[in-house]
């Protein structure tokens, strides 16, 4: 089934299956005098998540989830902080500013490595949504075309994915190509200061399509770029998942169960912009982005793309994926050393998954296919 708006029936399960658990409780405590007390609203547990970039569509599963309510029914009233430039959530979960943090694997396997106490719980995006882009007459069309140029990277851990790429086709990064320092904008690269400039599908990929190319008058199209998916070299590397403080999950029950039900309502917030795409991006509209409307449907089209439909259920891992993250990470000595096991774990995750499937939520999207999305100049 699909998921439905705050009124619809998957929604209702949901509080059904809470109230009931409550029930439960109560009438275990054989003192409890149930003839005289009144029900009175549920205590909320204060939940933080702290994300790694500003208000943006490529995480609007989580402000769906606060504004439709699904937190809110579980028992939670979940906080979210603002990213930045220089914000890293992995530091700010482990010195307690934060109960849960959203990052990239790398930039929280950077800071663990270093001593960071965290673990990851839900690996949401299933897909690396990161591309090397050129304008087409370049004839830039993978790696290996990369040789003597000038190519765009935003450095901060961002590179490895293309590094990756560069090492697989026998370059290497520091001298058979110009690395240019790039800004977090397209600028340079429409300019002409940069030949293959780094762009996220669902972000300045867009920048650029929202352009008006000078030569025609109009925006640029599609085939006026080539683009380099990582995807499909093979040098992908897992992006946005939730994080965790790992002592507290072993040594706080409270915990683990706020964590169960903040994967649990994430995943519901998720599945609803899948399936309301125009109330979702409503939803990030009203939490302020500074991108405008016809940008931030770009960006929910393109994160939709990196989420469904997920191969085991969303947010469970893909070891083999975990496995190509961490061997790309430490090539590109963003780590030392393995991890090892304990830096996920997925008993989180596939509690949440079986309490919604319980109820008849939609976690596979099997069916989802991506809309045909008008960009504007400006992406307003």
């Amino acid at each position: 089934m699909q998921l439905i708006k705050k009124q619809g029936a998957a929604r209702w399960l949901v509080v059904f299956a809470v109230v009931a658990m409550l029930a439960a409780a109560c009438s275990s405590d054989d003192t409890a005098d149930t003839t005289t007390s009144t029900e009175g609203p549920m205590e909320l547990t204060p939940v933080s998540l702290q994300l790694q970039w500003f208000t943006q569509a490529q995480f609007a599963g989580y402000y769906a989830a606060v504004a439709e309510g699904f937190y809110e029914d579980l028992g939670l009233d979940v906080e979210i902080l603002e990213g930045g430039v220089d914000i890293v959530p992995a530091t700010v979960l482990d010195a307690g500013g934060a109960d849960f943090a959203e990052s990239w694997a790398v930039r929280a396997l950077g800071p663990r490595e270093e001593g960071a106490d965290i673990v990851n719980i839900s690996q949401i995006f299933e897909r690396s949504a990161t591309l090397q882009v050129s304008f087409a007459d370049q004839g830039i069309t993978g790696p290996a075309d990369l040789a003597g140029k000038n190519v765009g990277s935003w450095g901060f851990g961002n590179e490895a994915e293309l590094y990756a790429g560069l090492r697989s086709v026998g370059l290497d990064p520091q001298a058979d190509v110009n690395i240019v320092q790039q800004q977090f904008d397209m600028l340079a690269f429409i300019a002409g200061d940069i030949d293959a400039a780094q762009a996220m599908t669902y972000n300045e990929y867009a920048q650029v399509l929202e352009t008006v190319n000078p030569a025609t008058g109009e925006l640029f199209k599609p085939e006026d770029l080539s683009v380099i998916d990582w995807n499909e070299v093979g040098t992908a590397m897992l992006q946005d998942g939730i994080w965790a403080d790992a002592t507290r999950l072993e040594e706080d029950a409270e915990y683990r169960e706020t964590a169960v039900k903040l994967v649990q309502g994430s995943i519901m917030g998720w599945a609803f912009c899948r399936d309301n795409f125009d109330a979702c991006v409503g939803h990030v509209l009203a939490a302020g982005p500074t991108l405008g409307e016809a940008h931030q449907r770009w960006m929910l089209n393109e994160i939709n793309n990196l989420i469904w439909p997920a191969s085991n259920g969303v947010g469970n891992m893909d070891a083999d994926l975990w496995n190509q993250t961490i061997q790309n990470a430490i090539d590109g000595e963003l780590l030392s050393v393995d991890p090892g096991p304990d830096a996920y774990r997925t008993d989180i995750n596939e509690e949440a998954l079986a309490n919604l499937r319980a109820a008849g939520v939609d976690v596979d999207g099997n069916g989802w296919t991506p809309k045909e999305i008008e960009l504007t100049e400006g992406g307003e």
